[in-house]
């Protein structure tokens, strides 16, 4: 592996700490809800931060935007609008079912398709020249994800017998819906990683060609693929906001710093998922969401140990999550070596 492949690598676990600690600040509010923290963190991570950087690091930027085709930005928007709905339905599984098992969910269903998807449909710029899935690179791969779902597999198992440790839930608290939306969000969290790789190529070319550095470039990418799931990211909270009346509690400064946080992490996130994918070369677009997702679910399980979600549980129950575990950082390390 080359400096530059190491360096991407770097940059794919961080994105993958990054997101693992997303959800973390939200165990140590106290007045907001969901529909409080989805806010402000949007505003700061999805709006007001891309625009900032893609600003000040990509001297035209109007020129270079304008000279792109619509139907770029369109395709874009449109994965990052599923992104969005992934996003609001995992706040709401987090609060449901907890933070293992709804982000091993996540995972499970999320794995495959942003790994391999991109091995059979060919992104653009740089990750047109992706291995193929029926290739010898292909084949390793698929195996990887196997292993890697076979850990999640054990994590859900695990999850659902911590559940069974767990006082019972209030009636109503929704612990099947939440099941199911954790599986609907899986498909959907994919889109973030598309809207970057099935984008990036024309978009970079032209921020590049009007004196864009490569990381400026990624910010600017970033700035205007993600309207799409902006929209749903304001648009939901906004409205149960309304609905319950909670307005007030938005000035809460404790809460409101914790959700710039979480801002913040969706800026560091894409940053390093962005520069980590090109850094890693043709394959970067299924090795570096593979990467990322598996140091994600590391992390959310840490914080799930952490909280207490899995005290009390049986001594089976804790060893199945310590294969689990174990099975995944096998997974990760065996993609670190796929050429």
């Amino acid at each position: 592996m080359t400096s530059m492949q190491l360096a991407g690598l770097g940059l794919t676990i961080v994105a993958g700490l990054a997101a693992g600690f997303c959800a973390a600040p939200m165990k140590l509010m106290r007045n907001y809800g969901f529909e409080h923290w989805a806010l402000v963190s949007a505003l700061a991570g999805l709006l007001i931060l891309p625009w900032s950087l893609a600003a000040a690091f990509c001297p035209e930027l109007g020129d270079a935007l304008a000279a792109v085709p619509w139907k770029v930005f369109l395709k874009a928007n449109a994965w990052s609008l599923a992104w969005g709905v992934a996003n609001v339905l995992c706040g709401l599984c987090l609060v449901r079912i907890g933070f293992s098992l709804a982000l091993g969910l996540l995972t499970g269903v999320g794995l495959p398709v942003g790994i391999l998807l991109p091995m059979l449909f060919k992104g653009s710029g740089l990750f047109a020249e992706t291995p193929s899935l029926f290739s010898r690179t292909g084949a390793e791969m698929a195996l990887l994800t196997l292993l890697l779902l076979a850990a999640v597999a054990l994590m859900t198992r695990a999850g659902f017998e911590r559940e069974k440790s767990q006082p019972k839930r209030p009636a109503g608290s929704g612990f099947k819906v939440g099941l199911v939306l954790s599986i609907i969000a899986g498909f959907c969290q994919v889109g973030l990683s598309f809207a970057f790789v099935y984008s990036q190529g024309p978009l970079m070319a032209e921020l590049q060609i009007h004196g864009a550095s490569d990381s400026g470039a990624i910010a600017a990418i970033w700035a205007v693929t993600l309207p799409g799931g902006l929209l749903v990211n304001l648009g939901y909270p906004l409205w149960l906001m309304r609905r319950r009346k909670s307005f007030a509690a938005l000035f809460h400064l404790p809460d409101f710093l914790l959700s710039l946080v979480i801002g913040g992490l969706y800026v560091t996130l894409m940053l390093g998922m962005g520069n980590g994918m090109r850094m890693l070369g043709p394959l970067g677009a299924s090795l570096g969401f593979g990467i990322y997702q598996t140091v994600q679910i590391l992390v959310s399980q840490g914080i799930g140990v952490v909280s207490g979600e899995w005290r009390n549980t049986s001594v089976r129950t804790r060893l199945a999550m310590t294969l689990a575990v174990s099975l995944t950082l096998i997974g990760a390390a065996g993609m670190a070596m796929v050429r």
